[in-house]
């Protein structure tokens, strides 16, 4: 058992120790299969509903927001991007989506709006963005599973820190998952990357997670820790595929088509 875990986790990665080392000692692992899977983006359609489940659950909560992401953003397809997909094993209709940014190619998002402390300087940061789930009870799940695969994608490149901002109420959903507030004496900022709406700037350090969900008896320790998910691949990926980056091209000209007919 320990072996197929290892094996598993080291496909994902040839330099992926950090998964490795997560998911040992084997007696203190299991396998759980989900009824759901979460991937990378990687097609045409998978982008197509990633957009898709990202724009209803926007128009459940912040509808005005939500008019505008009706159609792919251009975020979605920069260099250090990606976007996780959860998929239904049932009939693959998408249950949640969420896209990560890193800092190596160009600031964060929600850098436009803020400038982070000293002591982020020189680290290495991935921002979750978009998150869209399901409004069943499923989607409650899928969240969850999405943030695990977000920390096992930051481990295994080499991310130092998981970064994200949030609006009330969820704010207390992300501080009981021990995220830290990065300017406490702030409070809610006005973002300019989710339409100024007022937001926390939250921050995870990946090399110390574990420790310290360990030292709260966190309960999804067992969840993220000692749980190995086939169903979860998080695969490396540097740069967009060539096919996207023609249908990003295709995107680009209609929507410029479309300004146009407008003007």
């Amino acid at each position: 058992m320990r072996d197929q875990i290892i094996s598993h986790a080291n496909t994902l990665n040839n330099t992926n120790h950090h998964l490795a080392a997560m998911l040992a000692p084997a007696n203190k692992t299991k396998v759980e299969r989900l009824p759901f899977t979460v991937r990378i983006a990687r097609s045409e359609q998978d982008i197509d509903k990633a957009v898709a489940i990202r724009h209803a659950a926007y128009a459940r909560h912040v509808p005005d927001l939500a008019a505008g992401l009706k159609e792919p953003e251009a975020y979605d397809f920069e260099d250090g991007a990606m976007i996780l997909l959860a998929e239904s094993k049932l009939d693959g209709a998408p249950l949640g989506s969420m896209r990560i940014q890193t800092n190596r190619f160009r600031p964060l998002g929600l850098e436009q709006s803020v400038q982070l402390p000293e002591r982020f300087k020189g680290c290495v940061l991935a921002e979750a963005t978009r998150l869209g789930v399901s409004p069943d009870r499923v989607g409650r799940l899928v969240k969850t599973l999405l943030f695990k695969a977000f920390y096992m994608h930051c481990l295994d490149t080499g991310i130092d820190w998981m970064v994200i901002t949030a609006r009330s109420p969820l704010d207390r959903q992300y501080e009981a998952l021990l995220f830290q507030d990065v300017f406490p004496q702030l409070g809610f900022i006005p973002m300019k990357h989710v339409g100024n709406i007022p937001h926390r700037v939250f921050c995870h350090e990946i090399d110390t997670a574990k420790e310290r969900w360990a030292e709260v008896e966190h309960p999804l320790y067992d969840l993220y820790f000692r749980t190995h998910h086939p169903d979860i691949d998080v695969g490396h990926q540097n740069h967009l595929p060539e096919f996207l980056q023609d249908f990003e091209t295709r995107h680009r000209t209609m929507r410029h088509a479309e300004f146009s007919l407008e003007a």
